[in-house]
């Protein structure tokens, strides 16, 4: 076997491995909170830096289009990564542990969730975010990796990739939302969890 070749099999292999490990019940205590935002008309807001940013837009957007899809009642979810005039000037007038919370400061209601998304389970202003949230009447929940930090210890619900990896830690994040995403839609919309029918129809 090449060296390229290990390389693959043993990240495929932390991988597969990390999956086994997923707690199952937290996933599904995941989409209870999910349904129960969308049933209330309450809002989820996900959050994270970097890969975790990008996973906090790519979950945004399933949920805006994919999920609420030909439904007279939508998902409200934000991505607070994507105004970025907004989080430049409060990173730079205010600090940058700030660019969350300041944003959950003009539309945080109780009742409403917070997704941190932190691969260490540490970053500052993912940290400060969730606990503003549960200050104030929000839902939580973590995705995080490695050890899960801080927001391990916080939320009310924690998506946590055992691996010691960031890579696999954003892989397994992103995954999971797609696991809640096919079941909220086999619960709104009535079909099969592989989809691929539905969107071969959408799209044409």
């Amino acid at each position: 076997m090449s060296k390229t070749q290990e390389t693959i099999e043993w990240y495929l292999g932390l991988v597969k491995q990390t999956i086994d490990d997923l707690d199952r019940n937290e996933i599904e205590k995941a989409i209870e909170l999910f349904m129960d935002a969308y049933n209330n008309q309450n809002t989820i807001y996900i959050f994270g830096n970097g890969g975790s940013a990008a996973s906090a837009t790519h979950a945004c957007g399933d949920f805006l289009k994919g999920a609420s899809f030909g439904l007279p009642k939508r998902f409200r979810v934000m991505s607070l990564v994507d105004n970025l005039p907004a989080m430049m000037a409060i990173a730079n007038d205010i600090s940058y542990e700030e660019i969350f919370i300041e944003q959950l400061k003009n539309f945080l209601k109780p009742g409403d969730v917070v997704i941190g998304i932190s691969g260490s389970g540490n970053s500052a202003n993912v940290v400060k975010a969730i606990q503003y949230g549960i200050d104030n009447g929000a839902s939580s929940i973590a995705f995080c990796g490695f050890k899960g930090g801080k927001i391990k210890e916080m939320a009310d619900v924690i998506i946590h990739s055992k691996a010691l990896d960031m890579e696999v830690a954003e892989d397994i994040h992103m995954m999971v939302f797609n696991v809640i995403k096919k079941e909220v839609m086999r619960r709104l919309h009535g079909e099969n969890p592989s989809m691929g029918d539905v969107y071969d129809k959408r799209i044409q």
